[in-house]
């Protein structure tokens, strides 16, 4: 499947759990994910500030490599029976691939696994484009609050008992 820049998707590793050395990555790509929204929002979105370092460490984030470059990464955790992804981050130059939609299926994979029968994540009221994003994967708005001077999106998809199987993206038979 090729990606926004004709580059082919087949050749990543798949999804692998964060290691301690993979925090330095982990906060370039999400600089480099949330860039075009700090004019937007007016300052740097939570996603560039987090601690990468202690995530990474804590093996709370799935990873998706290609070529040795982090392509994208999902940090989660259960919380309050529902899975809460805190970050989805895709280079640019991998956006419009379907990785953002196979890290969604991801977490969703996640859920079930952890017995929990909802995903539930925010964003901010700013990033119009994951607000149609998540719309379009099944996600529905659940309220909006001020929270730490981010005016955020709060969205749910109830997700069905099933298959946990690993997401794989390969390209087109």
């Amino acid at each position: 499947m090729p990606d926004s820049h004709g580059q082919p998707l087949d050749d990543m590793t798949g999804f692998v759990p964060s290691r301690a050395q993979d925090g330095p990555a982990m906060r370039e790509l999400a600089r480099n994910a949330y860039a075009m929204y700090v004019e937007r929002i007016g300052r740097e979105p939570a996603p560039m500030t987090a601690d990468y370092a202690e995530i990474a460490e804590s093996g709370g984030a799935v990873l998706a490599w290609r070529e040795g470059i982090l392509i994208g990464m999902l940090v989660a955790r259960v919380e309050g029976g529902a899975l809460l992804i805190d970050n989805i981050a895709v280079a640019p130059d991998a956006q419009g691939s379907g990785l953002g939609s196979a890290l969604l299926l991801e977490a969703e994979r996640v859920a079930r696994e952890a017995g929990a029968a909802e995903v539930r994540l925010y964003t901010n009221e700013a990033m119009t484009e994951n607000l149609a994003f998540y719309g379009h994967r099944g996600f529905i708005q659940t309220h909006r609050a001020v929270v730490d001077g981010f005016r955020r999106v709060f969205l749910s998809k109830r997700i069905a008992p099933g298959c946990t199987a690993p997401v794989t993206i390969a390209p087109p038979p």
